[in-house]
């Protein structure tokens, strides 16, 4: 293909585009947009992390009364100057024994603020030690390795910049955190706190008592591991329901569109090709086996392409036909014009003048027929119809016609049904222009006295007239060839060239134009009948 030409055809697409049209294209993009919202909640979890955060506190809460309420019976001496305080050799041990199992890291502070004891820190040799706990080795590690690299690439995600940094002095004071000067006063509570290396610090303090006497605060502090953890998990299934959701949706979207925008592609580069293409190899692909709206445009692409190229021959054979019409009396006309210049005798020169002006007048008939043909289709496509009487119209011809000198020797007949207006959508000077073609024809083929009727009556599908004359009928074998253009079968005595032989072309193609039908029969008493069928 020249590469001039525009449109589909004629242009080189690259692969990729080629392989996913523009509505493949967006039928990918709506159809991705849910699952795409779907892992954009992965960084936005705010609402189940304070749920798991709630959780978290409540049982620290609880682990925090139980060791509480052990130390207050276990480890508590009584003084005789200051009453009861804490043993702290024996709070110490009471500690350890205590958190390891929860895994928990806590400290107790006495009365005065000074910290007694913690669960990290155990005495030995050489001073005392503070334990560290090592990362569980196996899938747990991988998990959690897993887990931090995802936090390492998502720190840009905004934390609460209100939460207090968490601190771990060597010696802590029960003053440095304001949960344990509550739970001194007597009561319960939390606190949360934020590593300068991100990740959550949750602590819960209550107050160690002895018969309701306060000897000390405990404090029980967790990092957000767990957190983290449950919300990593979260996010992996919500990733996981991402990744099939994201494959089932691309087959879906690729099945979409390999049932719309594939064959919709087809079809267009089909009619590019038609379009450009030279002779009718190039053919519309029938998708009418898929009952659905594309195969309908298909058909309907089908239909628009053959009645294109019927449109085609009918212009050229119409053109043909123009050409053989108008070349005989041109024909006549330019031998009568060379014989005229060299015949001296008058009689013949007005004979050959007559012959001269008929040729010029039956010219003149066909050039005014040939142009309301031609100009049928384009003034029925923009003219909009109007509601047309056919009785009226059918009344009005007769009356018209029975006052003509030419037909006075033919009598008219009109039966219509009673108080019905047989109206048609239609042009009502077109319908006319049928309806005078069949009366003058019907006019031209009756004998003297005849009767001409004029029928109308109702139809399933619409009204239907008929036009009866008692001439000589029609040769079985010219019912259809009398639509034809051109076609000329006229009465014996009438002068030749009187009639182009377009008059009933011309009144079928305008029928047709209306959605009608136009057909001729004989009747079987004697005589023809034109039958016209228009919709209502």
């Amino acid at each position: 293909m020249p590469d001039g030409r525009s449109g589909v055809a004629g242009r080189k697409l690259p692969r990729w585009r080629r392989l996913a049209s523009p509505l493949t294209r967006r039928i990918l993009a709506v159809n991705l947009l849910a699952p795409v919202v779907l892992v954009i909640g992965l960084f936005y979890l705010d609402h189940y992390k304070q749920g798991l955060i709630r959780t978290e506190l409540e049982g620290l809460g609880t682990h925090a009364k139980v060791m509480a309420a052990a130390l207050g019976e276990g480890a508590v001496t009584e003084e005789e100057a200051s009453g009861f305080r804490l043993n702290q050799a024996m709070a110490r041990q009471m500690l350890r024994r205590l958190a390891e199992p929860a895994k928990l890291r806590a400290r107790l502070f006495d009365k005065d603020g000074d910290m007694v004891a913690d669960s990290r820190i155990r005495p030995g040799p050489k001073g005392a030690v503070q334990i560290e706990e090592l990362p569980v080795a196996g899938i747990s590690r991988w998990a959690d390795r897993l887990r931090l690299t995802w936090e390492r690439y998502t720190r840009w995600i905004p934390v609460d910049e209100s939460l207090p940094l968490y601190t771990n002095p060597a010696h802590p004071k029960a003053g440095e955190f304001a949960e344990v000067m509550s739970a001194l006063a007597g009561h319960q509570d939390w606190a949360l706190r934020v590593r300068k290396s991100g990740g959550l610090v949750l602590s819960v303090a209550v107050p160690v008592q002895h018969y309701k006497q306060v000897v000390g605060g405990l404090l029980i502090t967790i990092d957000g591991t767990n957190i983290a953890r449950s919300l990593f998990q979260v996010r992996v299934a919500i990733l996981e329901i991402f990744v099939l959701s994201l494959a089932v949706t691309i087959g879906l979207s690729l099945y979409l569109a390999g049932t719309i925008a594939r064959p919709v592609r087809r079809l267009a580069l089909a009619a590019e090709r038609v379009r450009h293409g030279q002779g009718r190899g190039h053919a519309i692909p029938d998708l009418s086996a898929r009952k659905d709206e594309i195969g309908e445009l298909s058909v309907a692409l089908k239909e628009m392409t053959e009645a294109l190229w019927r449109r085609m021959d009918a212009i050229e054979a119409f053109a043909a036909d123009v050409a053989h019409e108008i070349k005989n009396p041109l024909t006549s006309l330019r031998s009568a014009v060379e014989t005229v210049a060299r015949i001296e005798n008058p009689e013949q020169q007005r004979r050959l003048m007559a012959i001269i002006l008929d040729d010029v007048g039956r010219l003149n008939r066909l050039i005014s027929d040939i142009s309301d043909a031609s100009r049928i289709d384009a003034e029925m496509s923009r003219i909009e119809t109007a509601p047309v009487s056919m009785a009226a119209m059918l009344n009005a011809l007769a009356e018209v016609h029975s006052g003509v000198a030419e037909t006075e020797a033919v009598v008219f007949a009109v039966e219509l049904p009673d108080g019905d207006p047989l109206e048609v959508p239609g042009l009502e000077s077109r319908l006319v222009q049928v309806l005078r073609n069949l009366i003058a024809n019907a006019v031209s083929f009756s004998p003297s006295g005849g009767t001409i009727r004029l029928r109308a009556g109702r139809i399933p599908s619409g009204v239907r007239v008929e036009v009866e004359d008692d001439g000589p009928g029609i040769p079985a074998n010219k019912l259809e060839s009398i639509f034809e253009r051109f076609y000329s079968e006229r009465p014996s005595g009438e002068k030749f060239g009187t009639h182009s032989g377009l008059g009933l072309s011309i009144s079928r193609q305008i029928v047709e134009a209306h959605g009608g039908s136009l057909r001729a029969e004989n009747r079987p008493e004697g005589g023809a009948v034109f039958i016209l069928d228009l919709p209502t």
